[in-house]
């Protein structure tokens, strides 16, 4: 059985998220948010995380990060993040050109997690030196760009260093369920519990078609968001067909099973490689992404049996795996099988 590891965002929706926009396009609604699906959206996900909340329907991942950002930071302010981050690496350009001219400085630390140390380093240097760009804002990424995950402890001390500055604090979630079913906290534990401003609540990678909410817990920074989404050309004017998906993908907590599915999918597939003979477990796979690196031949070899992962972008031999809510288990010990059988016939 062949199958592809690429992304999460290979796999399709989960059929309750397909029934709920089939339903929810029946009849007439108000536009641009005015509509009762929109309105249970914030009342759902303020009881998810156990807060009042303000959130805003986007459709991709990269407005969610960018608008989020935009709303906490000045055009002449520097935004913090991980030098390894998704929104340092591959967001393009939109960081920049929803902020307005906003800098992102990478900041170091092992397995793609900022180094409160280096954070604290970089905030304190030149500040008030008008020849200086200063820092405005702080972003961590939850699943990590190598699959680590913060731990509570951990997003605790970034946030401290943030706030003891005076600095907001914005979350990438497009992975937020499987960090979650990881940690085996609350949402809110978390997020503003941990002492973060803003989370871009990610959906689309796990069970929904395009729907994705900028969740905010800090009420001075949703003031302008409205605007800015707007600006931004995204505010949808059948909004009620994404927050469809959303209230789909809260209702009988739909995102903890997929998102269940695609870390046990994971856990299988990293307990298996790390039974193959010449295969190095780079990074421990701790929700649904992995990085590991083959031994010489074995991913062309992996390649030609019909299976599909990104390889080549990193040093040699380094590839990354990543399983969603439909990676079959059948799918994922062939896999194993296929590396375990070209081990033996290398003879490692």
């Amino acid at each position: 059985m062949k199958v592809a590891f690429t992304s999460d965002n290979i796999a399709g929706a989960s059929e309750s998220v397909w029934q709920a926009m089939m339903e929810a396009s029946q009849g007439d609604a108000m536009p641009y948010g005015s509509d009762e699906y929109t309105t249970q959206v914030t009342r759902m996900l303020s009881e998810l995380f156990e807060c009042e909340v303000d959130v805003f329907m986007v459709s991709t991942g990269t407005a969610a990060n960018v608008l989020s950002i935009s709303a906490m930071t000045p055009v002449w302010g520097s935004v913090l993040c991980h030098k390894e981050s998704h929104l340092l690496c591959d967001e393009s350009t939109a960081p920049e050109f929803y902020t307005g001219g906003a800098r992102f400085v990478g900041i170091g630390g092992a397995d793609a997690k900022m180094d409160p140390a280096l954070l604290e380093r970089v905030i304190n240097q030149k500040v008030g030196d008008v020849h200086s760009c200063q820092p405005s804002a702080v972003s961590i990424s939850q699943v990590t760009e190598v699959g680590s995950v913060y731990s509570l402890e951990e997003i605790h001390a970034v946030t401290g260093v943030a706030k003891a500055a005076g600095l907001p604090v914005h979350m990438d979630g497009a992975r937020f369920a499987n960090a979650l079913l990881a940690l085996g906290c609350t949402p809110a534990q978390m997020t503003w519990k941990a002492g973060v401003d803003i989370v871009s609540f990610g959906a689309t990678k796990n069970g929904t078609m395009s729907a994705e909410a900028i969740v905010v817990f800090n009420k001075a920074l949703a003031k302008d968001l409205a605007f800015r989404r707007k600006r931004g050309g995204h505010l949808l004017s059948k909004m009620r067909l994404l927050s469809s998906q959303m209230i789909a993908y809260l209702t009988d907590e739909l995102w903890r099973t997929n998102a269940e599915q695609a870390n046990a999918m994971m856990a299988l597939m990293q307990a298996g490689l790390q039974t193959v003979p010449g295969i190095t477990i780079n990074t421990p796979a701790q929700a649904n992404m992995l990085f590991c690196t083959l031994p010489e031949g074995m991913a062309d070899y992996l390649l030609a049996e019909g299976f599909a992962f990104y390889t080549g972008r990193w040093e040699k031999g380094v590839v990354r795996l990543v399983t969603s809510f439909r990676t079959p288990k059948e799918g994922v010990e062939a896999f194993v099988e296929s590396a375990r059988q070209f081990a033996q016939q290398q003879g490692l």
